[in-house]
């Protein structure tokens, strides 16, 4: 970053910040990422002062060629960012300057407070598209990995302890509907995102006849019919980050959803379960004990979901006890805001990439889900079927465990005469629950884990995860973005 030219300010000052104010206050360290949709605002906002007779034509094709320029110099690395210049706006504009008079004339009718508002918006727009994608892959990648072993049983757990058997592909469906649920909230926040503050000014709008609506079909802030939707009260434009808010919050449900995997791949590759085997591209060694395999990409994903809360508890605090309308605090909302795009993409894509390159241990899954006493439940309902009230039921069951326990067998193993000694209502034929795949085929309730419901959900998650849940809208803006 160049320190050698003044601060622009405004003929209000007599000096110039001291050094230690001008790196305190200095933002373009990290909103010089906004600069592709600084110079698209700028864009359309110079076309909608040529429009209302602001600009001559030929200072509009000056300020367009400039920015381009920009744009082009940028891209190849050769801009010189100033602090001194503040931030992203004042850097672009100043470099406009310096190639035209005209650059002068941009910045009429609008302020850094709209401005910014505008960027933020239309960057996190483009975030979340690509992150809905990164979702769909994922998805894609535990559809991939259930379909490849449709066939293997695996225990399901509550509080950690071996419960009722399930598909592995049950289970990983589960986690496709959890980051279905991830998308519908990111197309909720696109939703609240894509509104265009743009001629708000610094709050209170302006006495020029900016034409607001023009602007913001410029840059597709329309609805599906095309209509402009612009902020409806000027304070609020400038001063309003809920969308900043919501997409981290959602972020951070998604880092908790991407951490629940993370700690099933992590158990689920341990020596004590081996249910599972992560590549070694993706599990690192240890420097004292050559023996480790250890599951480093999940644990990461799960200990990075700590910064997406962080990040969200950040913007929260941030925002908290701020008056209307602008303030200087909000500039800090960019950093966690940031972060929280870069966290999330990095992991989807490593979560995915480790997905596709994971195996199924099948005969360590089946020694497992051969546990009869994960049957216990359909004996339990054995009974019921027979007309068992169901807490009598669910008490016989439990002093069969017991007693199952106590001789050192598997409860499908216990005789004729064990049964007996529990309870006359245990004839032999109730052994015959603890066939598991017959057990398995009559889970036949909507969203168990039956074979047939398992394939036909994986078919429907097939078509459904690559319809698109959000898309960038029409508008001028997209030619200009390639």
């Amino acid at each position: 970053m160049n320190s050698s030219r003044p601060i622009s300010r405004s003929g209000r000052f007599l000096t110039g910040p001291a050094p230690e104010m001008t790196k305190f206050s200095e933002s373009v360290s990290f909103d010089y990422r906004l600069w592709k949709h600084d110079i698209l605002g700028s864009i359309a906002h110079a076309k909608m002062l040529r429009k209302i007779g602001l600009l001559t034509q030929n200072e509009l094709d000056e300020i367009v060629s400039g920015l381009t320029k920009i744009a082009q110099r940028i891209q190849s690395g050769d801009f010189q960012w100033d602090i001194n210049l503040e931030d992203v706006h004042m850097n672009i504009e100043s470099a406009l300057v310096n190639l035209t008079p005209a650059g002068a004339k941009l910045h009429t009718g609008r302020s850094r407070n709209d401005q910014v508002a505008l960027d933020t918006r239309m960057w996190l727009r483009e975030q979340l598209v690509e992150i809905d994608q990164l979702l769909a892959n994922l998805q894609q990648a535990l559809l991939d990995l259930g379909k490849r072993h449709i066939h293997v049983l695996i225990p399901g757990y509550t509080h950690l302890q071996r419960a009722q058997p399930v598909y592995l592909a049950h289970h990983l469906i589960a986690y496709v509907e959890m980051f279905h649920r991830d998308r519908e909230r990111m197309a909720c926040c696109f939703n609240r995102t894509n509104i265009c503050p743009l001629g708000s000014g610094a709050l209170a709008g302006s006495t020029l006849p900016l034409d607001r609506k023009y602007v913001a079909t410029q840059l597709g802030f329309v609805d599906q019919r095309g209509r402009p939707r612009i902020a409806s009260n000027s304070m609020d434009a400038v001063s309003d980050r809920d969308f900043a808010m919501e997409f981290c919050a959602a972020a951070a449900i998604l880092g908790i959803h991407l951490s629940r995997l993370s700690e099933d791949l992590i158990l689920w590759s341990s020596n004590e379960f081996g249910f599972i085997t992560i590549d070694d591209a993706y599990t690192t060694g240890s420097s004292l004990m050559p023996q480790k395999r250890n599951p480093d990409a999940a644990e990461l994903i799960r200990g990075k979901t700590g910064r997406l809360i962080g990040n969200l508890t950040a913007l929260l605090t941030l925002m908290k006890g701020l008056p209307m309308t602008y303030n200087r605090d909000m500039q800090e909302d960019k950093p966690p805001l940031f972060d929280t795009v870069d966290t999330v993409r990095a992991c989807l894509q490593i979560m995915a990439a480790m997905l596709a390159h994971t195996s199924v241990n099948h005969a360590a899954c089946q020694k497992a889900a051969s546990d009869p006493a994960l049957l216990a439940t359909d004996l339990v309902d054995h009974l019921v079927l027979k007309g068992v009230p169901f807490r009598r039921a669910h008490h016989l069951v439990g002093a069969l465990v017991a007693q199952a326990e106590k001789l050192g067998k598997p409860i499908s193993k216990l005789t004729h005469e064990e049964l007996q000694q529990i309870d006359p209502l245990l004839e032999p034929d109730c052994l015959k629950v603890f066939d598991l795949l017959s057990a398995m085929k009559k889970r036949r309730v909507q969203g168990a884990p039956s074979p047939a419901y398992v394939r036909a959900a994986l078919r429907q998650w097939q078509k459904r995860i690559h319809e698109k849940k959000i898309k960038l809208p029409p508008g001028p803006y997209l030619k200009w973005l390639s």
